[in-house]
């Protein structure tokens, strides 16, 4: 039989209920005590007596705590009415933000995303052609106007569409997108921004055209060295510079230049080849010692000295590949203050010559020369820039042989006159001009096989060389110019090398006919332009032989004569009147009667000297403009 716990007749709980709610109300004291307090989770226990033995053990052996975690009261259970009510809510305002979405999507259509904003020009909410139009107004002349650019210090300028850059609106378009359909960002776009970068259209070369003229704004290194200050060595620190950097740079200009804004293209350093600290060593182990002392190269019977400024202006200093400072010596430097000072111990080379004595050729002996090897004498310049104490070095004399010797020049056969022609009638400045060139031809030696070109034999006619301005043809009428009247001494020598036997190597006739010069047998020159060249074609040498009175110039060419030279002259035909010039008065026009043109040849017959043999025959034929008539007016 079980029994059901009651109340006593006063009221209290039966003594077991008594002792049983007391030893709870104790542990529950006690859980208190080890979580805190009145936070500790409590549980109400129910018991139910049955027999007194029973009650006795439950009193004696309590029942363990429940195992339930300790983490706060217990759920409540929800009241059912207030949970329909809650979803009817939820599904309210569900109900609403979905025709919320589907008004505002439906409102949106064909417009850009709220919010949109592209490159500054704000286009969020516009009709997509409203748009369409507002950026293409704002942004296209953009590409015409100047973007200014910063390079390192340099500021500079660039048009974008000069450098192939422009808006690409398909690629913009793609980027701005359509209408979003996530709900989320649909609400935050009433209250965000969205900045959208334009795409760019490139032209690759246009830019890459820019970009390489833009590099004229690169700073190349300044290496480190060391230069002389009045012969004081000091260092000079590098100072690095910079190069664009073209691929950065290029991107920069593609994502940046619809901004407007200045743009900072970014650079490389450019690289230093010497090292800082290669400079002070290159001062202190090179420079320093190299001009603490004059430097003696001693020749024979005198010295030539540097002093330390002197030295200072040979030396230089370059990289040498490794991060270094090399020394470098001028020769060039050195040899010019060096070898005035032993001119006098040099002995100069010269040709064996020949002189005219009673009438004939003999040959004057050649000189044997003594000079100083240079580029031997200063191989001991590096030691000596080193030496301590001692700092005199030795010159390097060597023998130098002449281009012919006198053993040549004895076996030319220069013995007799081969050929010569005599012209005159010159006077005054033309006189001057050729006396000049006769007395540099004078004694000129033609070996066997070599050709003689009197432009190359002269060299320059100038004032410098003793020349004055004179007369000359001039596009077929009289002028002036340094120089004139060569042509004289032109048509002697060839005179003299045709009669001869020279084998002619070039030369071209007056524009018009002289008559002091044989007609079709005639020479004239210019200087660096117009040559006389004639090629000795005989077994032995030849000396030309050029002398001049007040009027006159002869020329003879001396050698062994081997054959006879006729000259046959042919009938003039075909005359041409004279035109007449009228030109201003003054020193650039220079009166002229004119004369009629012709043709007509030359013949020249060579027979063998000592057979009589025709070797050769040749006719040349030449055609003479007229002179035109010149009147000053």
């Amino acid at each position: 039989m079980t029994s059901q716990p009651s109340a006593g007749r006063d009221g209290r709980p039966p003594a077991g209920e008594v002792g049983l709610r007391q030893l709870l109300e104790s542990r529950n004291a006690n859980q208190g005590q080890e979580w805190g307090g009145d936070s500790a989770p409590t549980e109400p226990i129910q018991v139910t007596p049955t027999r007194r033995a029973t009650h006795r053990a439950a009193v004696e052996r309590p029942k363990p705590p429940s195992r339930r975690p300790i983490s706060g009261p217990p759920p409540r259970r929800l009241n059912p009415t207030v949970v329909k009510r809650a979803g009817l809510a939820v599904g309210a305002v569900l109900a609403v933000a979905g025709v919320g979405y589907a008004v505002d999507w439906m409102l949106s259509s064909g417009q850009v995303p709220r919010g949109t904003v592209v490159a500054g020009v704000d286009i969020g909410g516009l009709d997509t052609a409203v748009a369409n139009a507002r950026l293409r107004a704002e942004l296209t002349p953009r590409a015409d106007r100047e973007l200014p650019l910063r390079i390192g210090d340099v500021q500079t300028r660039l048009v974008p569409s000069a450098a192939g850059l422009s808006v690409d609106w398909d690629g913009t378009w793609a980027r701005v997108g359509g209408q979003p359909l996530n709900p989320i960002t649909r609400l935050t776009s009433f209250f965000t921004t969205r900045h959208v970068a334009p795409a760019s259209a490139v032209d690759d070369a246009a830019l890459d055209g820019q970009l390489t003229a833009l590099r004229v704004h690169d700073r190349p290194s300044v290496e480190g060295t060391i230069a002389f200050d009045k012969g004081t060595p000091v260092a000079v620190a590098p100072v690095p510079g910079r190069v664009l950097d073209v691929a950065a740079a290029r991107a920069e200009l593609i994502d940046r230049w619809i901004a407007g804004a200045a743009l900072d293209l970014p650079v490389h350093p450019a690289p230093l080849t010497v090292r800082p600290e290669a400079v002070d060593q290159a001062l202190r182990e090179v420079a320093e010692p190299a001009v603490r002392a004059p430097i003696t190269f001693a020749g024979k019977g005198a010295s030539a000295k540097l002093d330390p400024e002197q030295i200072a202006t040979v030396l230089s200093f370059a990289p040498d590949g490794r991060g270094g400072l090399a020394l470098s010596i001028d020769q060039n430097v050195a040899v010019g203050l060096l070898a005035p000072q032993l001119a006098a111990t040099e002995i100069e080379a010269k040709d064996a010559t020949f002189a005219l004595t009673g009438g004939k050729p003999a040959v004057v002996p050649a000189v044997v020369g003594d000079k100083i090897n240079w580029p031997k004498t200063l191989e001991q310049f590096a030691g000596l820039l080193a030496a301590p104490q001692e700092r005199t070095g030795q010159a390097v004399y060597e023998k130098m042989e002449p281009k012919l010797t006198t053993e040549a020049a004895q076996g030319l056969g220069v013995v007799e006159t081969m050929g010569t022609f005599t012209t005159n009638g010159f006077s005054g400045p033309s006189g001057v001009n050729i006396k000049v060139v006769a007395r540099k031809v004078n004694g000129a030696v033609v070996k066997p096989g070599d050709t003689f070109s009197l432009n190359d034999f002269t060299g320059p006619r100038g004032t410098a060389e003793g020349y004055v301005e004179s007369g000359i043809i001039d596009h077929g009428r009289p002028g002036t110019a340094v120089g004139g009247g060569i042509s004289q001494f032109a048509t002697t020598l060839y005179n003299a090398a045709y009669f001869a036997g020279m084998e002619d190597a070039g030369h071209t006739e007056h524009s018009y006919y002289i008559s002091r010069y044989p007609a079709a047998r005639e020479a004239t020159v210019f200087d660096g332009a117009i040559d006389l060249r004639f090629r000795n074609n005989t077994p032995t040498g030849v000396l030309i032989e050029a002398v001049t009175t007040d009027s006159e110039v002869t020329v003879r060419l001396w050698g062994t004569k081997t054959v006879n030279v006729e000259s046959v002259t042919g009938e003039r035909s075909k005359p041409t009147e004279p035109t007449t010039i009228k030109l201003p008065k003054g020193k650039d026009c220079i009166a002229s009667e004119g004369a009629p043109g012709f043709t007509t040849s030359d013949t020249r017959i060579i027979t063998d000297r000592r057979t009589g043999r025709e070797v050769s025959r040749a006719t040349r034929t030449v055609k003479y403009d007229p002179i035109p008539v010149v009147k000053c007016e």
